[in-house]
């Protein structure tokens, strides 16, 4: 055989066993906002779940953690009363948080057999807080200087730089309009830093920003996954607002002691 047909013959091994791996490995990437349900689908389920188990990895070299194993949740788990398994054997996980990201595992096993390869789930949290407070709205007067920090908590673990670029990863902020900040907007200040997934905005707040929103947002493949918004609630604005009540109505009632009043 000659050399060029050798040449080709290993080309179309390389080939096979690529195309075998990529049709074989089920990969699912789920964007979700601290705070909110998530539905994580089995994408290999069987006829029912008796045979359906979850596993979870926070890290790629962690210890793997059972969350369900043939249809039975484990109650060893910190977060069981979080969990529960849909009927199409979907994983559900409520009130998420940013411990639950990682990496989780749906597997088939029939009569102590493997059935097929795992299908694999990617969770990543998103999350907004500020330098004042960890909720997703704060109170704070004019004048004073507030910066949020939105993070993105995935798989990579410490450093998210390869998937950022491999999955064209991005955050970015934008305004109630939907428009995104830029930074040569002399207001803002942006920082950003795919090390660590996350990206600041630090703004000195006016009298009108008073239930002002700026939202976070995480796209991948330019297509938005997932985005949280921080509202701004004043003081002084606050405190006017409240103090207004020309729309109360106001009745005052004259009687005698031992009568009878209608109100």
């Amino acid at each position: 055989m000659s050399d060029e047909s050798h040449l080709c013959l290993l080309g179309l091994i390389v080939l096979s066993s690529l195309l075998t791996g990529t049709s074989e490995e089920k990969v699912t990437y789920v964007f979700i906002s601290s705070g909110e349900d998530a539905r994580l689908s089995c994408n290999n389920a069987l006829h029912d779940c008796n045979s359906t188990m979850w596993l979870y990895n926070r890290f790629r070299h962690s210890a793997t953690v059972e969350l369900i194993g043939l249809g039975i949740k484990n109650n060893n788990t910190e977060r069981h009363e979080r969990l529960s398994l849909g009927p199409d054997c979907s994983l559900n996980i409520k009130n998420i948080s940013t411990e639950d990201y990682g990496y989780y595992s749906c597997r088939q096993y029939v009569n102590g057999e493997q059935q097929g390869p795992d299908a694999h789930v990617y969770l990543h949290v998103l999350r907004v807080s500020s330098s004042s407070s960890s909720s997703s709205q704060t109170e704070i007067s004019a004048g004073r200087s507030v910066t949020l920090f939105c993070q993105l908590y995935s798989f990579a673990g410490g450093s998210c730089v390869d998937w950022i670029g491999s999955e064209r990863i991005q955050l970015f902020w934008v305004n109630q309009a939907g428009v995104k900040l830029m930074r040569s907007d002399s207001r803002y200040q942006i920082l950003s830093s795919s090390h660590h997934c996350i990206i600041t905005l630090n703004t000195t707040l006016l009298n009108e920003d008073h239930n002002r929103e700026w939202r976070c947002n995480v796209t991948q493949r330019d297509k938005v996954k997932s985005s949280v918004t921080y509202t701004v609630k004043s003081s002084g604005e606050k405190t006017s607002s409240s103090i207004s009540t020309s729309e109360e109505k106001v009745t005052y009632v004259f009687i005698s002691s031992g009568e009878d009043a209608r109100l």
